[in-house]
């Protein structure tokens, strides 16, 4: 009878880890006098330390690593040369088959996505003409740059049945 209850239960899953997208740090293209084109900021750090920060008010990577172009010239930074943050996610099944008849069928399935209940980030604001200063130097506000306001990726379970004939 436990083995009737118990046994032919099938159970999957897959495990997806992925690096962050690559993104440009860019700045106001007013000082630049190309309409059209987009303006990269200046790079004045040799390494660009990664914070980590998550939320409003707190820096994925350093805020001073970059600054805004101000004259008529093109910025030092490259394209795409920092990365959001990555992505981790397992998701799993359960199923198991029930024989009405010979060709009947009926099966029951439960899953779930991002069983883990990791967030998904996305990627930091990336314009350094949106930081203000203050007079001393330190930041009065980010203005979205450097922060990661957005996430999703929440867990969602499934749950069916299917009959086959």
């Amino acid at each position: 009878m436990w083995s009737a209850l118990v046994g032919g239960w099938q159970l999957n899953g897959v495990f997806s880890a992925y690096t962050g997208t690559p993104f440009t740090v860019t700045s106001a293209g007013t000082s630049l006098n190309a309409p059209g084109n987009s303006q990269v900021a200046d790079l004045v750090k040799p390494r660009v330390e990664k914070l980590g920060g998550v939320g409003s008010g707190r820096s994925y990577f350093d805020p001073f690593a970059f600054r805004s172009v101000t004259e008529p010239r093109f910025g030092t930074a490259g394209l795409r040369i920092l990365r959001g943050p990555g992505f981790v996610q397992l998701d799993g099944g359960l199923f198991r088959d029930l024989y009405a008849r010979e060709r009947w069928r009926l099966q029951f399935r439960a899953e779930a996505f991002n069983v883990t209940n990791t967030p998904h980030f996305g990627s930091p604001g990336a314009n350094v003409s949106n930081m203000i200063l203050n007079p001393d130097g330190s930041i009065r506000s980010l203005g979205g740059y450097t922060e990661i306001t957005t996430a999703s990726g929440e867990r969602q379970f499934r749950f069916a049945l299917r009959f086959s004939f």
